[in-house]
C-alpha cells in the first residue's frame, strides 16, 4: 500500500512538472521599457543571466523577466526586478526562477 502511495505521488509531481515545462507566457511587446530595465537589473544583479533556458530562444534574464512580466497585476508599474526582491514578490520570483531554470 505504501509502495502505491508514493508511486502515485511520484507520477502526480512528474506530471505537474512535465506540464508546468510546457506553459509559455505571452511574449512581451517589442520596446517594452520595463521588460529592459528588468533585463538590465537581473543581468548586472546575478550571474548566469545570458545562458539559455529552457525556453527555445530565451536566455535565463529573458525567460525570467518574461515570466515577471506576465505574473505582475497589469497596472504594475515598478520595477520587475526589484519586485521580485521584496517579501511581496517572492512567490512570483520562486515561480519565475523556476521557469526561467535561474536558481
Amino acid at each position: 500500500m505504501t509502495c502505491l502511495l508514493f508511486t502515485t505521488a511520484a507520477a502526480l509531481a512528474l506530471c505537474t512538472t512535465v506540464a508546468f515545462a510546457a506553459d509559455e507566457y505571452n511574449a512581451v511587446p517589442a520596446g517594452d521599457a520595463q521588460f529592459a530595465q528588468c533585463i538590465s537589473y537581473a543581468n548586472g544583479k546575478y550571474t548566469g543571466g545570458e545562458a539559455a533556458s529552457p525556453i527555445a530562444g530565451q536566455s535565463k534574464a529573458q525567460a525570467f523577466c518574461t515570466c515577471m512580466w506576465n505574473e505582475t497585476p497589469d497596472d504594475f508599474k515598478g520595477s520587475l526586478g526589484k519586485f521580485a526582491d521584496t517579501a511581496a514578490g517572492a512567490k512570483t520570483n520562486a515561480t519565475c526562477e523556476k521557469y526561467s531554470n535561474w536558481q
